[in-house]
Order: structure tokens, then sequence, then C-alpha cells
């Protein structure tokens, strides 16, 4: 019998329940508890099973959501995670950390009506979580082993969804990691009141019991040459993402006290990990007892504001040049941190960092009121500043989260015929994801540009299907040369 779908005209909308502000802000723990199974398969009865899936053809991975919603409703869980699994190779994470609001939730038909959206970011978390505790997520097996080898540079969700795809092919996979730890920005970038870190962890686990070998603590054009990594491996992909950050040019900018997000995340994780962290002890990237400004919109300046006030920040304030609602970032995370404590001061614009006296220690940002223009080339209305509007916010701990760019990968790995674009992101073939080197491909926000995790995983399985194609194609032609 087939499940009653469509029951959004009796049921509510209803996220699984999320722990209360004041509790959440003490510790790093994801904040949401996730469903019960009744409340589960309630919330995928729902779905309107629409004839043209719009929450499927705005999820960059294409994955069957009306499908597995309604298997969910029947309680048919095992099913539903393969289903699930078979177009995404970290289901559980995107449902984490995915901006559903800005992707399959956003376009989903109820919440262009007054039913707002099925919560299907909190179900594909369910089904896969589900499916770890009953040991439903078998083995990685090749089909057969392969003589070839590949060489993974980033082991972020780009270089571990390609990981898995080729080790499944039976290739040989190994990847390379300048940090300590696998997992990249899943590991370092991501505070784990988002994304805890043994849910990543599991993942690389499983990867290495299936047989890739992962070299940690490689920093590719130091540790190792570029060259004797193309010289090892039958193939290389490139899937370092993009770490240069974003600084402000401004006046004080030099000042101490002023950090890049990418730098104090990482060592919040670090620290949450049960490291020892010389910066974070000494203060430097500590928010304890400080007056915190964090500068930027997107979803990186969100991490940073809320993990501020998990450090015990004495205030925590988000400067943003645009309003709410032309903020990059998530709404449901700038919810979140608006309940736990952050004010968010919109439309507002740094000007200069101050010092007082001889100090060279930051001691305040002065900022300058914005009102929106005319629409820019891209569509969004230009910020313009309002004349005599300055003021200053108090400020221990500046937090640049502007954005990041691509290093200069040509020159970290002596690689001169290695092409980039004009955004210094490197140049592929859009048929192959190969670079300007034989042999070597590139995948995710090195490519893209900074951008999402569904992406980069995305990204990553279609450059292990290149790769395999590639090697497939070198292999007959290598037989054909011998015979």
């Amino acid at each position: 019998m087939s499940p009653k779908m469509m029951q959004f005209t009796r049921l509510d909308q209803q996220m699984p329940e999320k722990r209360s502000a004041t509790d959440r802000k003490q510790d790093f723990n994801e904040i949401y508890t996730g469903f019960q199974p009744t409340r589960a398969g309630e919330q995928a009865s729902r779905c309107e099973q629409c004839g043209i899936p719009f929450c499927q053809i705005h999820c960059p991975l294409g994955n069957n959501i009306p499908d597995w919603l309604m298997l969910t409703t029947a309680g048919r869980l095992k099913e539903a995670y393969e289903l699930s699994s078979a177009t995404n190779t970290m289901p559980e994470i995107c449902g984490r950390i995915c901006p559903q609001d800005r992707l399959c939730e956003g376009s989903c038909v109820l919440e262009q009506s007054t039913h707002r959206a099925v919560t299907i970011g909190a179900v594909e978390k369910y089904i896969t979580d589900t499916a770890w505790a009953e040991g439903w997520v078998e083995p990685i097996v090749p089909r057969a082993e392969r003589g070839e080898s590949v060489g993974i540079i980033g082991s972020g969700p780009a270089g571990l969804a390609a990981a898995e795809e080729l080790r499944k092919q039976g290739f040989a996979v190994h990847v390379y990691d300048r940090y300590d730890r696998m997992g990249g920005l899943l590991m370092y970038g991501i505070p784990g009141f988002k994304l805890e870190k043994d849910v990543v962890q599991r993942r690389i686990d499983r990867l290495e019991q299936a047989g890739v070998v992962f070299h940690p603590n490689t920093n590719v054009g130091k540790t190792v040459s570029f060259a004797t990594l193309r010289a090892r491996h039958d193939a290389l992909l490139i899937a370092t993402g993009v770490y240069k950050a974003r600084g402000l040019a401004l006046p004080g900018a030099g000042l101490k006290g002023v950090a890049k997000a990418l730098d104090y995340l990482t060592a919040s994780n670090k620290v949450s990990l049960g490291d020892s962290v010389a910066a974070f002890t000494s203060g430097e990237l500590n928010a304890a007892g400080k007056d915190v400004v964090v500068i930027g919109g997107g979803d990186t300046a969100m991490d940073c504001v809320r993990t501020a006030i998990r450090q015990g920040a004495k205030s925590v304030k988000c400067l943003y040049r645009r309003d709410r609602d032309n903020m990059p970032g998530s709404q449901r995370e700038v919810a979140n941190a608006e309940e736990e404590g952050v004010e968010f001061v919109w439309l507002a614009a740094p000007e200069a960092l101050l010092n007082e006296g001889t100090s060279d220690v930051v001691s305040g940002v002065r900022a300058v009121r914005m009102h929106l223009g005319v629409s820019d080339a891209s569509g969004r209305q230009s910020p313009q500043p309002l004349e005599g509007s300055q003021f200053v916010l108090p400020a221990d701990l500046v937090i640049e989260a502007l954005g990041f760019e691509p290093e200069d990968l040509p020159q970290m790995f002596a690689q001169e015929e290695l092409n980039v674009t004009k955004w210094g992101t490197l140049k592929v073939n859009p048929r192959s994801s190969m670079t300007t080197l034989d042999g070597v491909f590139a995948a995710g926000d090195i490519v893209r540009g900074a951008s999402l995790v569904v992406w980069a995983i995305r990204d990553g399985r279609d450059s292990a299907a290149a790769i395999s194609a590639y090697l497939n194609q070198k292999s007959l032609s290598d037989r054909a040369a011998a015979e």
C-alpha cells in the first residue's frame, strides 16, 4: 500500500528539536537533536510529490528527493538510504551543513505557497544517521583491483568524494593533505555546532578501511614536489580548495588583534579536538572576555560570530555593508546567531581599524552607515556610504570574514604550464575536468571558486568519472601499442 503523501494540508512544517540558546552556547555540540522516527515520517509525508521536482532540479547533486521522502514515510529507511547515497557521497554531512533554504527547500513548491517547505535537510540527516546506527553503511568493496594509481591533493569534500568513487572502481588511491588530519574544511573550517567531527571522521575511516592511503602533513611543493607525485601516479587530482583569505585594505589592518576567519576557526576546531594551540592559549585567537567584531556576511562570518559566543566573548557584533535580505549567508544561521546573542549591524562598512595612543593593538572599528543604491552588473544593489554617518564599535578582536581566493598553485607547485583563469582558479576542460597538464585533473573550489560543500562533492564525483575514463582509454591505447 502506497504511503499517504501530500500531508502538508494537515501537518505544519517542524524542524527537529533545537537545544535552547542558553544551553547550546556553552559548548560546541550540534544544536539540533535529530528527528524521532515518527516525526521524520510525518515531515517527509508533507511532500507534494510534484510532477516537476524543483527540489531535485535545484540540488547540485540531483538527489532523488521526492522518492526518498516517500520511502521514509513508508518506513522503508534502508531503501531510502540506498537511494540517497546513490547520488551523494556524504548525505548526512549535506543534511547538516547545506544551505537548504537557498537550494532544495528554497525551491520546494510548498515554500512558494503558504505551507512552508518540506524539511528535506533534516530528513536527509536522519536517514543516513539511522543507516550508520543500523550498520547499513557497508564497506567499500572495489569491483576489481586495477593496476593504476591516482594521487589526490587535498582531503576536503571534493577530494574525499573522488577518492571513494575511484576506490570503488579498484584504483589505488593516495590522498595528500597539508594538515595533520584529513577532512579539509569539513574538519577545521566548520565548527562542531554545525558538524561534529566524528561525523567526518567515520567517513575518513571508511575510506581508509577500503584501502585509500592518506598522507597527512604533506605540503605539496615543500614536503614533496608536484613532479614527484606526477611521476608516482598514473593520474593526479588537484582538490586543494581556496585558502587565501581576502583581507581588509584599510588603515589599521596590520594591528594586533586582527585575525583571518580561517585561522580563527581552525584554532578553535583544533582546541575542540584536544590539540594545544599556542595562538589560542596566548589569547590571540581566543575571544574570551573580548569585544568581538566580525566583518562579513557569509556563512564563514556566521561560523565566526557563533564561535566567539561559545568562547565567552564579552560582546559579538557582525558588521555587514548590505541589509539582511541581501546577506549571502544562510538566513537560518542568522536566526540561530541572533538567538545566541550576536548583534548584527546592518548597512554599515568599516573605514578604519583604530588603536589607542601608541599601542599596536586594535581597540575599535570606525564604520560608516550605508544605503543600497542602483544595481551593479550582478543585479545586486550597490552599497553607498552616507556622508557624516561615521560611528565607532569597540573591538579587542576583529575577524576578517571576507571570503577566499585561490593560492598561486603554478608558483607553489613549480608548474608554469598549469594555467589559471583571471581569477586564479585552475583552467580545466569542462568536459573532462583535465587541466592544461596531461593526466592532471582538478575539482571543487580550486576550479569553481569559493562555493558550497555540496558543489565540491558533485565536482569530486564528476572528476572521478573523468579520471576513470582517461585511464581506461590510456589502458586501451597502451594495449593496442603493445600488440
